[in-house]
């Protein structure tokens, strides 16, 4: 399984600056809340997939945070890792203070500030042999390699520090085939925990 097929709903970025997302269950409604915030549908891999081309970064967070909330009206069982949508103006441009790379099955991070390293110790990570970074600890499986990354980055969030989240796919093209099989149509609202998300 791939972090990708875990919750109803997941949001990500390409390393190229597309926005997708991921429904691993029909949603009701969900094709026209998407479309109408600017995604085109398509089918991939198995996948019904969403993607909102590179765009000024407001306005990418703008129709994200659209469709996010049409969204969580069907399904709270949603999360959200795109570093595409991540705008404030509140918050200058520039490196993040926590930059996450998923990659097969590792999530690795870099951490910028004190603070930032110690929210990340905080939350289980170790820090690698020539202390440039931190990884998760051995033996995780995928959900709980999702939560080790959405449960500081939302953390962080709360305390004023950016995070990045980099997924390891280039291109909507690599976006990797579903392992999850589809179920029949919803036919309303399916609340379950997620990990904690921050407001947009």
């Amino acid at each position: 399984m791939s972090l990708l097929d875990i919750p109803d709903v997941f949001i990500g970025s390409t390393d190229d600056g597309h926005t997708f997302v991921i429904l691993n269950r029909p949603i009701r409604d969900a094709d026209r809340l998407l479309t109408d915030a600017g995604f085109l549908p398509r089918e991939h891999h198995g996948r019904r997939l969403h993607l909102l081309p590179p765009g000024i970064a407001q306005d990418v967070h703008e129709r994200a945070g659209v469709a996010m909330y049409g969204l969580l009206a069907h399904t709270h069982d949603l999360v959200d890792l795109s570093w595409t949508t991540r705008w404030s103006p509140d918050q200058p441009a520039g490196a993040p203070n926590l930059h996450f790379q998923v990659r097969d099955g590792t999530v690795a991070v870099t951490a910028s500030t004190t603070a930032a390293r110690l929210l990340l110790e905080q939350h289980g990570f170790v820090p690698t042999a020539d202390g440039a970074s931190y990884r998760t600890r051995d033996g995780l499986d995928e959900r709980q390699l999702l939560s080790a990354v959405t449960a500081p980055e939302a953390h962080a969030y709360t305390h004023g520090l950016s995070a990045r989240v980099h997924l390891g796919i280039p291109t909507p093209a690599d976006i990797p085939a579903s392992t999850r099989r589809r179920s029949a149509p919803a036919t309303g609202p399916r609340i379950t925990p997620s990990a904690p998300r921050r407001t947009r």
